[in-house]
């Protein structure tokens, strides 16, 4: 999955526009719930040796946040890193073009959503 791809599915499953708070970083894009402004996921454009890569080429990565106990095991999988710039122990960061599959980096990315959603409402379906 590509930016356009990731940015269009967010745009058609969540409602969720970009929003680019960083005149600086404007590769970065956060992805709010419209209600609360409450970060789900965030899209970047970083050197891989920031994840601990060997290369310093730019690749295209997700934060996305994971369910308490659950970062651990997932940053066992190729494409998974601890989060950039985020509480690592409930923030993943996910290659968008890496070996995960993209139904199941979306599915993460659900998991992100249902978490972060303001009160009550985390039980909710999609």
């Amino acid at each position: 999955m590509d930016r356009q791809q990731f940015i269009a599915h967010m745009q058609n499953r969540y409602g969720t526009a970009p929003d680019y708070p960083w005149a600086k970083l404007p590769d970065y894009a956060v992805f709010r719930h419209g209600d609360s402004g409450k970060w789900y996921a965030l899209l970047i454009k970083i050197a891989a040796s920031k994840l601990g890569a060997e290369s310093d080429a730019l690749v295209e990565a997700i934060n996305i946040k994971v369910a308490p106990g659950v970062a651990g095991s997932l940053r066992q999988q190729p494409g998974v890193y601890p989060a950039w710039h985020m509480n690592k122990e409930h923030w993943v960061t996910l290659l968008l073009e890496g070996p995960m599959d993209d139904d199941e980096l979306l599915g993460w990315v659900d998991d992100s959503y249902r978490l972060t959603w303001p009160g009550k409402k985390r039980t909710m379906t999609l």
